[in-house]
């Protein structure tokens, strides 16, 4: 059984230690929708390093396992969502497919890539959840392909009011390893980030879109 506290911190200090994620509360990044934010997450590099990646598979694997009981496909996010999946599924012994994030412009047009069947039990898996929006996408896909899309799980989300609005709405479940409080309270115990930093930290997770105004009134 997962020990979730222990796995939530475990997760974020293997993420800060080899930097797939950065704290810049004081000089953020712009994310591809626009929104400022004090921090990056690029969960790509955890495939980089052997121990880690073994121990993100074998939690992921259990959560899976835990959160949704037996099931018939994982299906990935593409891209990043891709290499995560295959490596549950190699642990699981299950068949592997996943979802793009627009149909094949050639051949077949496909949006699927891999065989997935109606009544399919499937769980989807990401890396990373912001909004959710990418990662419900690929839910309504295998959805309208006649699978049963049990939940998604992600090795970290940003822990948005609009992600879990946005789950709420799409009638799925989902589950992380770890998650954005506990990231920046290891954070701030093990001297990655000041007091101050801290205070920003969530200031920004209370209110995205405000604290990027607030940053540009202030610059």
């Amino acid at each position: 059984m997962i020990n979730k506290s222990e796995t939530e911190k475990k997760v974020a200090e293997f993420l800060l230690q080899i930097k797939a994620i950065k704290l810049q509360p004081n000089k953020p990044f712009t994310w591809a929708s626009g929104i400022k934010s004090p921090i990056y997450c690029d969960n790509r590099v955890t495939l980089s390093h052997p121990s880690i990646r073994t121990y993100i598979r074998q939690q992921l694997s259990a959560l899976v396992q835990e959160e949704f009981g037996s099931v018939g496909l994982i299906a990935g996010v593409a891209t990043a969502g891709i290499p995560q999946g295959v490596l549950v599924a190699q642990e699981l012994g299950l068949p592997f497919a996943y979802v793009r994030s627009k149909p094949k412009e050639h051949g077949t047009g496909s949006l699927i890539e891999g065989e997935v069947f109606a009544g399919q039990r499937v769980v989807v898996v990401e890396d990373l959840i912001s909004t959710g929006k990418s990662s419900l996408q690929a839910v309504s896909a295998l959805r309208e392909a006649g699978c049963d899309v049990a939940g998604l799980v992600a090795i970290f989300s940003y822990g948005l009011d609009s992600a879990t609005e946005n789950f709420k709405s799409a009638k799925c479940r989902f589950s992380t390893l770890s998650n954005y409080e506990a990231l920046i309270e290891y954070a701030s115990e093990n001297s990655y980030i000041n007091n101050d930093d801290l205070e920003l930290l969530r200031k920004w997770r209370n209110n995205p879109n405000e604290w990027g105004n607030s940053l540009e009134k202030t610059t």
